[in-house]
């Protein structure tokens, strides 16, 4: 059986301006409450009436957030054992899945409007966390293989509870990378390839700074409230998922840098960038470091706006060959 399978030409990621999430994914439009209670009955202790009139969770609670979050995977993605520790990051559903999509997208593009699936597409979440959101949802969506790495031993026992929990452990794999300053160093195995990698960069450039991102969350969603005492998190996050030094833009560019030494191991490399301004500084220096096609695609949820770049080292007669070894051969 080939993993090139007949689909439809897949459908373009959010346009620049959209507040749409991309148009496979599986959370567009309102929530049916009763249905997500159905599958997740804790969620009814969490459900309360918006300002117009309809039923939602308090975002700015923890608590509230964790057990959607649960709710969402069990009906959309079939994942029945979801938990995280307290504190450590709880991810927006939808916008994780849009990411997916996307490169999803861009694999297509090279395989004649053709999604490749199955175990015979792998993929690197470089900081998969405690959540293992990406591996989760990647797989149910594309039957890909996924290999999740974290300097955090303590997420990646989570990560693996969750992965053995929902029989998956064929599908996901995980692996610590011990030294805290290098990121593909030492963590891809000699003569490993792997088509995607992907990641979700610490944003901020210190703890404090983290914490004014939060309270600018909590005004934006109407909910600062001097008399309540809210957490200093509403998405939770250690600190190795929430900063490091030099914020955003450290981090990805020593992504870039540390690309280049195992440029030929990879079809596609990615990153989300939070910060527009992140972005073409990140471009320049993949340019200067000789990426043969650099792809920004913009993401939208509701006015919520991020993107993600990609870039590949591979020429075109090299990901020809790439793919006619790895993406045609039969599924084992």
């Amino acid at each position: 059986m080939s993993i090139r399978k007949p689909t439809k030409a897949p459908a373009p990621a959010a346009k620049p301006g959209s507040t749409a999430l991309h148009p496979r994914n599986r959370h567009s439009g309102r929530y049916d409450f009763p249905a997500l209670i159905a599958g997740c009955p804790e969620l009814a202790d969490f459900v309360i009436i918006n300002p117009y009139g309809k039923q939602s969770i308090d975002f700015a609670n923890p608590a509230a957030v964790k057990v959607f979050n649960r709710a969402l995977l069990t009906q959309f993605y079939g994942i029945i054992h979801w938990d995280i520790p307290p504190g450590y990051l709880c991810p927006p559903v939808p916008g994780r899945a849009d990411y997916l999509h996307g490169l999803a997208d861009l694999l297509a593009e090279d395989n004649a409007g053709s999604i490749p699936r199955g175990a015979t597409i792998k993929a690197l979440d470089i900081g998969t966390g405690a959540n293992c959101i990406y591996p989760l949802i990647g797989h149910k969506e594309y039957g890909w293989h996924f290999t999740g790495s974290d300097i955090d031993p303590v997420a990646l026992n989570c990560a693996r509870t969750l992965i053995d929990a929902n029989g998956l452990g064929k599908a996901i794999e995980l692996r610590q990378q011990n030294d805290r300053r290098h990121i593909f160093q030492e963590l891809l195995l000699e003569g490993e390839r792997f088509d995607l990698t992907l990641c979700n960069p610490p944003f901020h450039a210190s703890a404090t700074e983290a914490s004014r991102g939060s309270q600018r969350k909590w005004r934006n969603l109407g909910k600062l409230d001097p008399k309540r005492k809210l957490p200093v998190l509403n998405f939770g996050g250690q600190a190795a998922e929430l900063w490091c030094e030099g914020g955003e833009a450290a981090f990805i560019a020593r992504l870039a840098e540390e690309s280049v030494g195992v440029s030929h191991q990879v079809y596609w490399f990615s990153t989300l960038v939070s910060k527009g301004s992140n972005v073409a500084p990140l471009q320049a220096r993949l340019r200067r470091l000789g990426a043969r096609e650099i792809r920004t695609v913009n993401m939208a949820q509701g006015q919520k706006r991020s993107r993600f770049v990609a870039w590949t080292f591979l020429d075109d007669e090299q990901r020809a060959q790439w793919r006619a070894l790895h993406w045609l051969r039969p599924q084992t």
